[in-house]
């Protein structure tokens, strides 16, 4: 019989909105318009990005998973101490079967504890998981990693896990914050397991974010669909172009939102007011790409010593362990 699995809410959909009503305040006023990336995600924004994660041009999802496929015995095998899986920002969960099969086979794993800000995306995965896994104890965590890991339960020898690109998805100095605090939570001994996108052709990396059907484009409006909805705000998304641009200096892709015309949007939870001219942008997204040696040395800065890497045959992606 299935162990059930249980939950700890961290974060309420109250401390959710006022984190919104925070990013919006910051993020619109300045001169440089900027909102965070988890606010494309509402059930339409999983459901566009699920569709995402299946298109042809979107190579970081498919090999990832084959990564996945081909090395997860070889991470158990480095791994085999671990008797907890800590998955952060774990979404679906679906990626994660191949190392819960290969960690359960090679070591001593007894728990999955998977964390994300979605309490409904966090109980559909937990079921899945606990009737394929009923010999794991399953507790799932709503919280925000990046702010958050301190509150991470532990009992055992941990591996976190962090895949998809999420990293990526940081600022630089938020970047170095988030992995200099995990360092400080693991234990000596413990280990991160990270999936990030390689610096590779800008045109295959470009095509990744501006897929021939639009789905992309329609997941990045999804952003002012989710203020509309939980702010009042009465942005047109179809007045907004999508964009993304290649930075060649900084080696990150950036998602952003075109104004077509001059406009004027109201916010009135916020009681706030903004204007965009024609052609004015509103970055969403940044999505850091990496080189093997560069990021060595990051994780080096934090603390930690990267074990092994495995890439894809075109090195577009890597999956890291690395050791605390």
């Amino acid at each position: 019989m299935a162990i059930a699995p249980t939950f700890d809410i961290q974060l309420t959909e109250a401390d959710l909105r006022e984190q919104l009503r925070t990013d919006v305040l910051w993020g619109l006023s300045g001169p440089r318009k900027w909102l965070p990336p988890k606010w494309f995600y509402d059930a339409r924004g999983n459901a566009l990005f699920d569709l995402i994660t299946g298109l042809p041009e979107y190579y970081p999802a498919r090999t990832e998973r084959a990564l996945l496929h081909t090395a997860a015995d070889e991470i158990a095998r480095h791994a085999s101490g671990a008797t907890e899986l800590v998955e952060l920002g774990s979404g679906s969960s679906e990626k994660t079967r191949l190392l819960l099969n290969s960690l359960t086979a090679h070591g001593s794993l007894c728990s999955y504890i998977p964390q994300d800000v979605s309490e409904t995306a966090l109980r559909a995965a937990a079921d899945w998981t606990s009737g394929e896994f009923p010999h794991l104890s399953i507790h799932g965590i709503v919280s925000d990693f990046t702010t958050m890991l301190a509150a991470l339960p532990h009992g055992g020898r941990r591996l976190v896990a962090l895949l998809g690109g999420t990293l990526g998805n940081l600022p630089p100095f938020e970047r170095t914050a988030f992995l200099g605090e995990l360092h400080q939570v693991l234990a000596p001994g413990e280990q991160l397991l990270v999936g990030v996108g390689l610096v590779t052709d800008p045109a295959v990396m470009m095509s990744a974010y501006n897929d021939a059907a639009g789905v992309t484009a329609e997941f990045n409006r999804n952003m002012l669909h989710v203020l509309n909805d939980r702010l009042g705000a009465d942005f047109d998304p179809l007045a907004f172009d999508h964009l993304a641009v290649w930075d060649p200096d900084l080696e990150w892709i950036e998602m952003r939102l075109a104004a077509t015309e001059a406009m004027r949007v109201t916010i009135p939870d916020l009681d706030l007011v903004i204007d965009f001219a024609a052609g004015e942008q509103l970055r969403t997204e940044i999505s850091a790409q990496f080189r093997l040696t560069g990021f060595r040395a990051e994780l080096a800065t934090a603390g930690f010593r990267m074990r092994h890497a495995w890439t894809d045959p075109a090195q577009r992606f890597a999956l890291v362990l690395a050791d605390r």
